[in-house]
């Protein structure tokens, strides 16, 4: 009898929710394919639901006492350890970011750990660009002081699965916010990987929650949820851009708007740093 050699099929992963720390089924029960650049099939990913995204906002704000509580330099310690595992999981990500993205995979994957390394000394430095000692006519003291709005949510770039989600995400967090992040729809990948790596890294859970699905169908949602105190529509279609900042001026949340085409490569500033921070005024009498 002749043996029959036999081909191994490899194991094809059905990827989860990231909630509240935890990697929970989406509320739905489905998924959807997530294919490469040149079409070849790469895993499976959990298709979100509207009240997958109520859950993702209760998490977050569950989250808000303990982030926006700590210190800014604790929070720049955390994200500089996720920068330390993102550096550790290089070759994953290099390899999931080709696969998604093409070319120049290696160059995303190294800036993408750069930015984050930026973003973690900028932490204990927000209060000295943004805040100020301001000239009273009368005995007082005052002050004005930036602090983070609260849970932030955020529509991922389409066009750069790692190093725009990073560009997205790590000011929102350096400035003391929370928030629910609606990955890129056709290249969620790396994405979901960050999830697992902020899983198993300082950050407290419920500080960073990510869905993957459709772009178009979640986005409504987060944008009209009353709980959401900013709305980031950067990676937002653009066919429904308009919509989703009504809903949003309905609810008085902060808004940065979706723009054609960004840079990712580019120096970011201090545009998205500040753009989720509140201004807090103290008034306190000069003491004798």
């Amino acid at each position: 009898m002749s043996e029959r050699s036999e081909q191994r099929l490899d194991v094809r992963k059905t990827y989860k929710l990231y909630i509240g720390g935890a990697f929970p089924r989406s509320e739905s029960g489905r998924s959807y394919e997530i294919r490469g650049a040149d079409g070849t099939f790469l895993a499976n990913a959990a298709l979100a639901s509207r009240k997958d995204v109520r859950d993702a906002v209760r998490a977050a704000r569950g989250a808000v006492g303990k982030w926006s509580g700590a210190t800014a330099y604790n929070r720049g310690q955390v994200l500089y350890r996720v920068a330390e595992m993102l550096e550790g999981r290089r070759a994953q990500f290099v390899a999931e970011v080709a696969a998604t993205d093409g070319n120049g995979a290696e160059k995303q994957v190294d800036a993408a750990i750069d930015r984050l390394v930026w973003y973690a000394g900028w932490t204990d430095k927000i209060a000295q660009i943004a805040g100020a000692t301001n000239p009273v006519a009368g005995p007082y003291f005052n002050f004005s002081l930036p602090e983070p709005s609260g849970v932030i949510g955020i529509v991922a770039p389409q066009d750069s699965a790692l190093l725009g989600l990073i560009s997205v995400l790590a000011p929102v967090l350096a400035g003391g916010n929370t928030a629910v992040v609606i990955a890129a729809e056709n290249r969620p990948l790396p994405a979901i990987t960050l999830a697992e790596v902020l899983a198993t890294s300082d950050l407290p859970g419920g500080v960073v929650n990510l869905l993957t699905g459709r772009t178009a169908e979640l986005t409504p949602w987060l944008a009209g949820h009353a709980d959401v105190n900013g709305l980031d529509l950067t990676g937002a279609p653009e066919d429904t851009a308009a919509d989703l900042e009504k809903s949003a001026a309905d609810t008085v949340k902060r808004l940065l708007r979706r723009r054609t085409s960004e840079d990712w490569t580019a120096d970011p500033g201090t545009r998205r740093l500040l753009a989720f921070q509140e201004t807090k005024t103290v008034w306190h009498p000069v003491g004798v």
